[in-house]
């Protein structure tokens, strides 16, 4: 790429996002790089690189080179909208921006209305307030057709950030957190080294719901395969119940290679769960979920089919609403029961 054309379109993006804020729909603006834990032995993201809190400058600059190359593909066409003519204009005339990182994302941002940003990347509520908020307000400043801002977070972080700083990061335009709670049982936690305990869940999940975050709150099931099952539906049950977060997600575990897990799992030190053992601690989570939240399965992983062959949960973003739907959602679980679940040669790791 030519030096002109990328000192005025450079800006960094991430790799990695919530299903329900990517794709075509969220502009990814990177704050952060990499995750500040890392340590989390179920985990494979971030281990070959090393975690920074990007300046207010850089963030600024970046969310500039954003804006420059949005105006361009507005201007590129006939219309002054984006369309695939404007676009294909554009490449024409620098053909190097068929190599950035980012072009193909801003374009179908834009085609999808410019609606929602993604704040890269694992945790940054970590940032210092002050500048968190300034970098906020200039991101929503620049794009005002953005209506939310979400951002991953950490449980821990959440807790340790005073009520006013939170409601200061609300106010100046983040909206939706998603929070890895992954298990609200403490052995497990401490098993897995997630770096909080079920009272840093609860503590961080109910200041960040006091403080008007939308709140997407995920867990793990099978994580803590046959010799922990029991503890770990109730467990995280009980942490949810005293949060009761706007989602709770399911994102079946997996073993990856190369993960501590996925080694203890090879030298048999770690039991999977199967399909059908999966579904039977979701169920004992399930009957013992006491919430308003929105259940939701919106992950490849959520793989269990019906008698039919067909998925047995919706994969919608929005899930069941509880506890309208709870009976819904166990007598989805008692068909899977049903059925010949087998994992799927992808999880067969």
């Amino acid at each position: 790429m030519s030096s002109q054309v990328a000192d005025r379109y450079h800006f960094e993006t991430g790799i990695y996002r919530p299903p329900s804020e990517g794709g075509s729909y969220s502009l990814l603006v990177r704050f952060t790089r990499n995750c500040p834990w890392n340590r989390c032995e179920f985990c494979a993201m971030y281990k070959t690189e090393k975690f920074a809190i990007r300046s207010v400058e850089e963030i600024k600059q970046d969310i500039d080179a954003i804006a420059a190359l949005c105006n361009e593909l507005r201007q590129s066409g006939t219309t002054g909208q984006v369309t695939r003519e404007s676009a294909v204009a554009l490449l024409s005339r620098f053909p190097e921006l068929n190599y950035h990182q980012g072009f193909a994302m801003v374009y179908q941002w834009l085609l999808s209305g410019g609606k929602t940003a993604f704040v890269q990347d694992a945790n940054s509520p970590i940032m210092p307030t002050d500048a968190l908020v300034q970098v906020l307000r200039y991101l929503r400043n620049t794009f005002p057709s953005i209506a939310r801002v979400t951002s991953y977070a950490r449980s821990k972080t959440l807790s340790q950030k005073k009520p006013e700083e939170l409601s200061a990061i609300r106010q100046a335009g983040l909206d939706r957190l998603h929070v890895g709670l992954e298990s609200g049982d403490d052995d497990l936690l401490k098993k897995v080294r997630k770096g909080v305990n079920a009272e840093g869940h609860i503590n961080g999940g109910r200041k960040a719901m006091a403080a008007g975050f939308q709140l997407s709150e995920y867990w793990m099931p099978g994580l803590g395969g046959r010799g922990m099952w029991e503890q770990h539906a109730l467990n995280t049950a009980r942490v949810l119940n005293a949060i009761n977060p706007h989602y709770i997600r399911s994102r079946p575990f997996y073993t990856i290679p190369q993960t501590p897990m996925w080694a203890a799992s090879q030298k048999g030190e770690f039991q999977m769960l199967t399909p059908e053992e999966q579904l039977l601690e979701l169920r004992h989570l399930v009957e013992a979920l006491e919430v308003t939240s929105r259940v939701c399965f919106d992950h490849a992983g959520n793989y269990w089919t019906d008698r039919r062959g067909h998925l047995l949960f919706t994969h919608s973003y929005e899930g069941y609403k509880f506890p309208q739907e709870k009976q819904k959602v166990l007598d989805r679980i008692a068909e899977g029961l049903l059925a010949d679940n087998r994992r799927p040669d992808f999880l067969n790791l």
